[in-house]
């Protein structure tokens, strides 16, 4: 089977592409497992080099605002389609342009591509809890009216009802998981309005200081990039008839404060370790993540078999294991 990744040099598709490799075998749409013969890791940059020395792996570096250069990366014997690739929640509410054209237009794009194939591919859209704003019950419960509250979330939220709507026609076997804020991501701080999220815990496992924006009794709605890339595969796994009329789910994930992310860390760091973060208000991060919903009752995710971690303290041990070989700055 072709699977293509979009956002294939991004953190998500990175680690979706090497558990492909791994794994060597993906339910196609018709519900038979089919050996990954290749992984078309569509990006603007380039991938990690390590996933080139595998010869099943083709990097097409491309703009997903294209129609054309999607339907390079999207061949003909494409059999899934992985559609990772956004600019992030800050980001597109700076640049609104830029947003449109890659959360929406590049959403298009994919699907169109995805229409055109003989035959409907699988397509798994990456989706966020951003869709949810604006008054909200305490707890989310599956099938709360979306109401974004941002111009991601609102690119998100069309970009799930496109998915859908492409699927009652037959056009993909579509499937979108919004996703909580998966943490810890390894690098550097992007545009994401929760970047800090991942930084708090990131750079003090490596000996640096790290600033948070937010207050420490902020609530955020988490999850691994083990659990994330579990999810997705599982969702693609999972035949038709499991999803219904509604092809989109919030994942099951852990609804934690700052003040509790940094305990964590303590518990498995060190208080040294936890000290080496500092608060700094940012009342324009603040502003966009008092939007965001923290508590959730995923019953339909957990139902069809999604899983969550175990704890916060888990996801640090995990950014540990994956991300910095098993060893950290004490």
């Amino acid at each position: 089977m072709r699977v293509a990744i979009t956002g294939g040099a991004g953190f998500i598709g990175r680690r979706l592409a090497l558990r492909l490799l791994e794994l060597n075998a993906l339910t196609d749409a018709a519900g038979r497992e089919q050996p990954v013969e290749r992984i078309v890791l569509f990006d603007r940059a380039a991938p990690d080099p390590r996933l080139l020395h595998d010869p099943r792996v083709e990097a097409v570096i491309g703009d997903i605002g294209d129609p054309e250069q999607v339907r390079g990366a999207i061949g003909p014997d494409t059999g899934a389609v992985f559609h990772m690739a956004a600019v992030v929640s800050a980001g597109a509410e700076e640049d609104f342009d830029l947003g449109m054209t890659v959360n929406l237009q590049g959403t298009m794009n994919v699907l169109a591509a995805a229409r055109s194939l003989l035959a409907p591919p699988r397509l798994v859209f990456a989706s966020s809890v951003a869709v949810y704003g604006g008054t909200m019950p305490e707890t989310i419960p599956d099938g709360l009216i979306l109401n974004p509250q941002t111009s991601y979330g609102t690119q998100k939220a069309i970009g799930e009802l496109l998915v859908q709507d492409y699927a009652r026609k037959g056009y993909v076997d579509g499937r979108a998981l919004r996703f909580p804020t998966v943490v810890v991501r390894p690098g550097k701080p992007n545009k994401a309005a929760s970047t800090w999220a991942s930084s708090i815990i990131r750079e003090p496992l490596q000996g640096e200081e790290a600033v948070c924006p937010v207050e420490p009794d902020q609530a955020m709605y988490v999850l691994s990039p083990r659990k994330v890339v579990d999810a997705v595969l599982k969702a693609a796994a999972l035949p038709p008839e499991a999803w219904g009329p509604a092809r989109m789910l919030a994942l099951p994930g852990l609804t934690v404060t700052v003040s509790e992310m940094l305990a964590a860390l303590a518990a498995v760091a060190g208080e040294r370790v936890a000290a080496r973060v500092r608060f700094e208000p940012d009342p324009f991060i603040q502003e966009i993540v008092n939007g965001w919903a923290a508590h959730f009752d995923p019953a339909r995710g957990r139902a069809l078999g999604f899983e969550t971690d175990s704890g916060f303290e888990e996801i640090v041990r995990i950014f540990i294991e994956d991300e910095l070989g098993g060893s950290f700055a004490a």
